[in-house]
């Protein structure tokens, strides 16, 4: 990727790699003579930072104070992460910016990583120090010869002790014959104390990973902040998301396990892709059911017509996947991917459910299980999004009311909506004369979800 051209330093990455954040450029930090007081300040202040990148930009800017010959650094940080395999930090003097970018698991199998330094360390554990101006360490190291045509005369990858072995900094200059003896001697104790900030922060970005990719990134950040008793949590405003597969049973008859597996995933990509980039959060999943939230935080206006926004690029999602899939099977007709979304707001109780040593963070309440019940008349309907009219009235003319239902398990009859023809996902695919779809038979994922009765 590359950035804008409006850019002070453009820079290039790999396909496998994505930018994060930029910070810089770099200044001499003042106050700082020698690497020993580098190296005092990080065994006390250091530990402020919570951010990488800030650690990383102090720690540059003193290094250079204390007369460093580095002109070029890197840090690389494994991690645990369904999609990535770390991330990197990346200096040079040139410029003075530091960027941060996370590395997604294609990278292992890209040449740049192969041909690279950093695979053989992580490998062996091994130091590697090379002339990248040496047709023989080109050869070896293909990046050498963009270093060399940087003007670097030597570099140093050496792995930072802790646990994780692919945890890795890198160094080069462009100083004639290369970095003195006696600087590398300094910088390897350097590194040695670094290395314990760089074991804090990528146990605290496994933790953030596993824990955004298990519960959501809201839920996670309210768990790590302290939010993990039984009860923890706070009262918000919601649209609520409720969705279900359609045909979930008649699939699972006819199709693999192992091939029921790729649908679901394929289907959950399609919600919970829509959900996160419209701003909402994915909370759970169970068997073809799906729950998220739209927090109302600036006014529930605002927070419908995300989800709603979000609900037609789902459905869309799914059409584009059958398309691509051409998810068929031997029964008559074929199997596709269709979905009933239900959008609801209300008051809701986000927060910690269950035993005291098994805990779900989730959201709970009585607009939940409407939401839940609701679902079910997406069938009955024919419609794959409906919402009550705590969302639609939101909508103006896009919508249209679809009649007073009685839900079960809701003493109140509850009006019901669906999007104006000319405005929903399934008339640009299907046309304007599609019929209901009553044969769509479901077992309840929501119900599963939520059923407070």
């Amino acid at each position: 990727m590359a950035f804008e051209a409006t850019d002070p330093s453009p820079r290039s990455y790999p396909k496998s790699v994505a930018f994060v954040r930029r910070a810089g450029p770099i200044l001499v930090a003042a106050g700082v003579d020698t690497f020993v007081e580098i190296e005092d300040w990080l065994l006390e202040e250091a530990s402020a930072d919570r951010h990488m990148i800030d650690l990383l930009v102090k720690l540059i800017g003193r290094m250079m104070a204390a007369g460093s010959s580095v002109d070029r650094l890197t840090l690389h940080i494994g991690t645990l992460h369904p999609q990535l395999v770390g991330f990197a930090w990346v200096w040079n003097v040139d410029d003075g910016f530091c960027d941060e970018v996370r590395v997604a698991d294609a990278a292992i199998d890209s040449d740049s990583y192969r041909l690279n330094p950093l695979q053989r360390i992580v490998e062996t554990g091994e130091t590697i120090r090379r002339t990248p101006t040496e047709p023989s360490t080109q050869a070896e190291f293909p990046i050498m010869i963009e270093l060399a045509a940087a003007g670097m005369t030597d570099y140093v990858a050496i792995p930072l002790s802790g646990l994780d072995t692919r945890n890795v900094i890198t160094i080069a200059t462009k100083a004639v014959g290369g970095f003195a003896g006696a600087e590398i001697d300094c910088l390897r104790r350097l590194f040695q104390l670094f290395a314990l900030h760089v074991q804090r922060h990528s146990e605290l970005k496994i933790s953030e990973n596993a824990l955004g990719a298990y519960l959501g990134h809201g839920a996670a950040a309210k768990v790590l902040k302290g939010a993990i008793k039984r009860g923890a949590g706070d009262s918000i405003r919601a649209v609520i998301w409720v969705s279900d597969l359609r045909n979930f049973t008649k699939m699972s008859d006819v199709l693999a396990p192992a091939d029921m597996l790729v649908l679901l995933n394929a289907y959950f990509e399609a919600m919970a892709t829509a959900v996160a980039v419209h701003g909402g959060e994915t909370l759970k999943f169970i068997g073809d059911g799906m729950l998220a939230v739209f927090p109302v935080t600036v006014g529930a206006a605002e927070a419908s017509h995300a989800a709603v926004s979000a609900a037609k690029e789902a459905i869309a999602n799914l059409y584009t996947s059958n398309r691509e899939m051409q998810v068929t099977s031997d029964t008559e007709g074929g199997l596709s991917l269709r979905a009933g979304i239900v959008l609801h707001e209300g008051e809701v109780f986000f927060g910690n459910v269950g035993a005291p040593d098994r805990l779900d963070f989730t959201v709970i309440g009585a607009a939940v299980n409407e939401a839940c019940r609701v679902e079910a008349l997406t069938k009955t309907i024919g419609r794959d999004l409906l919402m009550t009219e705590a969302v639609a009235r939101h909508l103006g003319p896009d919508v249209e009311y679809l009649g007073e239902h009685q839900l079960r398990g809701v003493s109140a009859r509850m009006s019901v909506y669906g999007l104006a023809e000319s405005t929903s996902v399934a008339s640009i695919f299907l046309g304007p004369d599609r019929s209901p779809e009553k044969e769509y038979v479901n077992e309840g994922g929501c119900a599963a979800l939520q059923d407070q009765e």
